[in-house]
């Protein structure tokens, strides 16, 4: 692992081992996709960043979502198209997303992409424009 892949220190919202429920809104924000959708718009920001997307969590069971981890306070500023979903603090009730440890056993979770001391968060920018893209659509603000 190159150094520059590497956290140091790792955030406080990242377990050691495991993973756990983290609130959405106090370490990050999040957006949501669900399968295959979930899927493509990873891979596009992704390929669009070099492979240094920032955190990306993948969840394996059930409706198979993808978590996209924002800069807190980011993404009330966006209109998701269908089949995305904003969390974040400002939104109705509250929100947990899970987050796994960065090694080990994290089933039914792991990580699609790691944050970086250089990404700790996806560009919440290029993710709306990718998540529109892939629903098909012009973006919308």
């Amino acid at each position: 692992m190159e150094l520059g892949d590497s956290l140091d220190p790792v955030p406080s919202w990242i377990p050691a081992s495991g993973h756990a429920l983290r609130h959405v809104g106090i370490h990050f924000d999040a957006v949501r996709a669900i399968g295959m959708r979930g899927e493509e718009i990873a891979y596009e920001v992704m390929q669009f960043t070099d492979f240094h997307a920032g955190p990306i969590v993948r969840s394996g069971v059930g409706e198979r979502g993808m978590y996209f981890l924002l800069a807190p306070g980011t993404t009330a500023g966006h209109r998701w198209p269908p089949g995305v979903e904003a969390m974040s603090r400002s939104a109705r009730g509250d929100a947990f997303v899970g987050v796994p440890a960065l090694d080990g056993a994290t089933w039914p979770l792991d990580w699609r992409s790691r944050p970086t001391a250089e990404e700790p968060f996806v560009d919440v920018a290029l993710l709306h424009e990718m998540a529109w893209l892939r629903a098909g659509c012009a973006v919308e603000e």
